[in-house]
């Protein structure tokens, strides 16, 4: 086999595996009305590449043992409780603020991977995800609640600027690329100033999911298997 066609196959088989490129990521409507039932969809794939993966598939199981937070306007967290559906898992919270709660995501507990193969390593993964709800017409930043890890935080700003800031670890993460998608192969790279912030403006009435990723390099062990790396993913669903 060439060289070429080698690295040809590569690329056809990269995007199937599931921690290359796949995500979690949270959907919830932005706006959200005081005593009304609002409702939290978690998803894992690609969405750009139309990949949603089915709950009870072969890929989601392995990274379903999320946790779900609440951070009320007041600073309050709670833990939401989901349910599985047929390619999502479904949570709810009752606002009783005016206000912007937080919807955060973590998860510590994936398994350790070993793609050496291409060369890419043995690496143990954290996902962790945010989303935005607006209740009222007070406006604020989103909140953060991934210490040991990577978190993407919105900023206010004026009209249909979408402002962020990267933090990893309580500290903004400089010169570190994000890609924003939306649907059908649409994707924009830009990269976080010295502040770890970084704004665009959205053009089209349409979902964008914007990923971060970084890797730390610290080896250590997970369920008996050792790794040479964690491998960070955030992401942050602008509906």
């Amino acid at each position: 086999m060439t060289k070429r066609l080698k690295i040809t196959l590569l690329f056809l088989v990269l995007p199937l595996l599931p921690a290359s490129a796949h995500y979690l990521w949270i959907e919830t409507p932005r706006q959200g009305g005081l005593a009304q039932k609002h409702e939290i969809r978690v998803h894992y794939g690609e969405y750009t590449h139309g990949v949603v993966e089915q709950v009870e598939g072969e890929n989601f199981p392995l990274v379903a043992k999320f946790k779900l937070w609440l951070i009320a306007p007041d600073g309050t967290v709670s833990e939401l409780g989901s349910r599985a559906g047929e390619d999502h898992y479904l949570a709810h919270f009752i606002p009783d603020q005016e206000g912007v709660y937080t919807v955060a995501l973590n998860n510590n507990e994936v398994g350790v991977i070993d793609y050496t193969q291409y060369d890419f390593g043995i690496f143990k993964t954290h996902y962790h995800a945010t989303a935005k709800v607006v209740v009222g017409r007070t406006d604020a930043d989103t909140r953060t609640a991934n210490p040991e890890g990577l978190v993407i935080k919105e900023m206010t700003a004026p009209g249909e600027e979408i402002k962020l800031q990267v933090l990893f670890k309580g500290e903004p993460l400089v010169g570190n690329e994000l890609k924003v998608y939306i649907a059908d192969l649409w994707s924009k790279t830009l990269y976080t100033d010295q502040n770890g912030e970084l704004s665009f403006v959205v053009p089209w009435k349409t979902k964008y999911i914007v990923e971060t990723t970084v890797k730390e390099e610290i080896p250590g062990a997970y369920l008996g298997k050792d790794y040479q790396f964690i491998w960070h993913c955030a992401t942050y669903c602008i509906p």
